[in-house]
């Protein structure tokens, strides 16, 4: 390409830009709209714009940095403030008064009035004629400006080929879903003509733009089909239960299983029945009994005669594991194995030769993938609250399985309701099962949201909550005092609740103390001797005590939905009324209200899900995933969630007749992130 010398070269391939048509998919991220003119005036705090004005004067300075101040001013009669901390000598003295330019940048409320900070500017003559389309702004890396990337595309897109060789879809399948061809989407995205619609531009609905996001979310559907399919091809050991001992289990539980939970344990042992790798995701909201369906599954692969093992993310939720699956599996001789970073010395020496030597079931966190953990026959995997895990740890512990014979079979669970759109994307590798039903007896949680004002109301309604014999939990976002964050540390919480109700036993618990200082102060919380336990966020998950019945999140305006429904899912599990307390620091922010509010209207965790996804985005609901970050480029999941039924179709017919066609999209969407299917 003309104008790529070496020292180009080089700052395009920190953006993964080698080849001519790599530009072709390197697609703006936003759009300059500078088809217009706008009057000072009529400027607006916080929009982009453009104006056309004369310098009226210039000032330089230095205030702990060099400093230079250009006003200008236009026919509205109003003026506007550029200002520059980076500039060279040539370019402050080309600044003359009565010199016209045209301007773009943010308009922002300054000291002395409306400013842009380094906004972009040239000199104009009064007829020089405006864009009459919108400018792209591409991503960018250090070496190379927009200029030049705004001219290498132009090039690039110059080079297109016809649509016959460009596009990889079929055209019966494109005009199916009534989307452009990609030669007239790629044109219109990096170079809209006049005409295009620049509110559906920038709003990012164009069909253009369309058509791009249905390739996008049709190569990572493609992608995540062909790992389950390899995944599939595998042999895997083939687990049917034994009867008798499931009717045991069952007869010795203090409840009965729901339909749902039924439902959904048929479904496991069908998988586990086939000899094909189980690759199964179960999602129940909290408090819905995942956990003794996975403790079945366990039984059944003992009774198959191949170890299970059960990764959760934090200490805190495997050593809740640890002591269900030990009270309901130890009584039909299973042996339950402990393994987590911080057991060392003998008892871990100990730990190992267990596993080594068929230990039925063994839980613990991260520690289960490390080197030097060998197990003698792993036959399940089960992964709690997945979204935690990177892929490179889900498939290091599936590997600990891989004989070179046998694959184990992966069940996966989550706390965390994913909404059905999410989850076709980004768990298309997986069987999706829900346990949509709450067990009899959990009575709903009432949540309420006050003012930090109103501290010493609540201080009095815990106090009269535990003097009725229930308890509560206290929670705070931080350890210890910030000066960068304003929240209530747990640590200060914890004295200043002391000093408040010195008739209770107060418990502090957070991610710092010893394991075994942790256990201590759970064991004492659940037996009753301590009423109030001050906890971090470290209790989100895996903690049941029945007979706490009031929950307060402090600074609950700083915490994502999701975290603050876990949080309050952990009282509710009794036959006792409890309520949820979210306490804010004002100012509260429009996003901080709206999450509060959805919190106060409903306890159901999909429709949280689906305000949570709405709010956040599907990076931060799903986390890291098969095919890399879910990070799209041109794709929102919740913008396009319509589309996803129908990308789930073309996967499929694609799949089925066209794979050349199916391996093209991904390696020109995802390129080198689909290997993670042949890992």
């Amino acid at each position: 390409m003309r104008g790529v010398g070496p020292a180009i070269a080089e700052a395009l391939s920190r953006l993964l830009l080698y080849r001519l048509s790599d530009f072709w998919f390197h697609l703006p991220l936003r759009y300059e709209d500078r088809t217009r003119i706008t009057a000072i005036r009529d400027l607006r705090n916080g929009e982009c714009a453009q104006i056309e004005a004369v310098v009226d004067a210039v000032e330089r300075g230095f205030r702990f940095r060099p400093l230079l101040r250009v006003v200008v001013s236009d026919a509205s009669r109003a003026t506007l403030t550029l200002r520059f901390f980076h500039f060279s000598k040539s370019q402050a003295e080309g600044f003359l008064p009565g010199l016209r330019l045209r301007i773009y940048g943010e308009v922002r409320e300054g000291a002395a009035g409306l400013e842009i900070v380094h906004p972009r500017y040239q000199r104009v003559q009064p007829d020089t004629p405006l864009e009459v389309a919108l400018t792209p702004v591409y991503p960018a890396t250090e070496g190379i400006g927009q200029t030049t990337l705004v001219r290498l595309a132009k090039l690039a897109l110059a080079a297109l080929p016809d649509d016959a060789e460009l596009d990889v879809l079929p055209e019966a399948l494109r005009c199916s879903v009534h989307l452009p061809s990609l030669g007239t989407a790629l044109r219109t995205v990096h170079a809209p003509p006049g005409e295009a619609d620049i509110t559906a531009l920038m709003a990012r609905t164009h069909p253009a733009q369309r058509r791009l996001a249905f390739d996008e979310l049709l190569a990572h559907q493609i992608g995540m089909r062909k790992l389950r399919r390899h995944l599939r091809a595998l042999p895997a050991p083939t687990i049917r239960h034994d009867q008798a001992r499931r009717r045991s289990f069952l007869a010795a539980l203090p409840f009965a299983l729901t339909d749902a939970q039924q439902r959904v344990l048929g479904e496991i042992d069908q998988d586990l029945a086939i000899g094909k790798p189980m690759l199964r995701l179960v999602q129940g909201d909290v408090g819905s009994g995942k956990t003794v369906v996975a403790a079945l599954a366990a039984l059944a692969a003992a009774d198959a005669g191949v170890q299970t093992a059960v990764m959760a993310p934090t200490e805190l939720l495997a050593e809740q594991h640890l002591r269900n699956f030990e009270r309901w599996c130890a009584p039909f001789g299973l042996r339950v194995v402990w393994l987590a970073g911080k057991v060392t010395g003998k008892a871990r020496a100990k730990a190992l030769a267990e596993i080594a030597a068929g230990a039925e079931i063994v839980i613990g966190t991260h520690a289960l993938m490390q080197e030097g953990v060998v197990f003698a026959n792993l036959g399940l995997a089960i992964i709690d609250e997945q979204h935690r895990f990177g892929v490179h740890q889900r498939l290091a512990l599936r590997n600990k399985g891989r004989d070179g014979a046998r694959t184990p079979h992966q069940l996966v669970m989550t706390a965390t309701p994913i909404p059905r759109t999410l989850a076709m994307a980004a768990y298309a590798d997986l069987d999706v099962s829900v346990i949509d039903e709450l067990p009899p007896g959990r009575t709903p949680v009432q949540t309420v949201a006050v003012s930090d004002a109103r501290r010493d109301e609540i201080v009095e309604r815990i106090r009269i909550a535990c003097a009725e014999g229930r308890q509560a939990y206290w929670v705070c976002p931080l350890i210890e005092e910030s000066e960068q964050i304003e929240a209530k540390a747990a640590q200060a919480t914890y004295e200043d609740l002391q000093r408040a109700l010195p008739a209770l036993r107060i418990g502090l618990l957070h991610g710092r103390m010893k394991p075994r200082d942790k256990h201590a102060v759970m064991d004492a919380f659940k037996a009753g001797e301590i009423r109030l336990l001050v906890a971090t966020t470290v209790i989100e998950v895996g903690v049941d005590v029945p007979n706490a019945s009031l929950m307060v999140i402090d600074n609950a305006e700083r915490l994502g939905l999701a975290q603050l429904h876990q949080l309050r899912g952990r009282v509710g599990r009794g036959a006792a009324a409890s309520s949820c307390v979210l306490v804010w620091q004002p100012p509260l922010s429009a996003l901080a209200r709206e999450r509060l509010a959805v919190m106060r209207e409903t306890n159901d965790g999909f429709r949280i899900a689906e305000k949570d996804l709405a709010l956040r985005g599907p990076g931060e609901v799903v986390g890291t995933r098969q095919t890399g970050e879910m990070n799209f480029r041109v794709a929102d999941l919740v913008r396009d969630a319509e589309v996803m039924p129908k990308v789930a179709l073309a996967a499929d017919w694609l799949l089925e007749h066209d794979l050349h066609a199916a391996d093209a999209l991904v390696v020109r969407w995802i390129g080198q992130a689909v290997e993670y299917a042949q890992a």
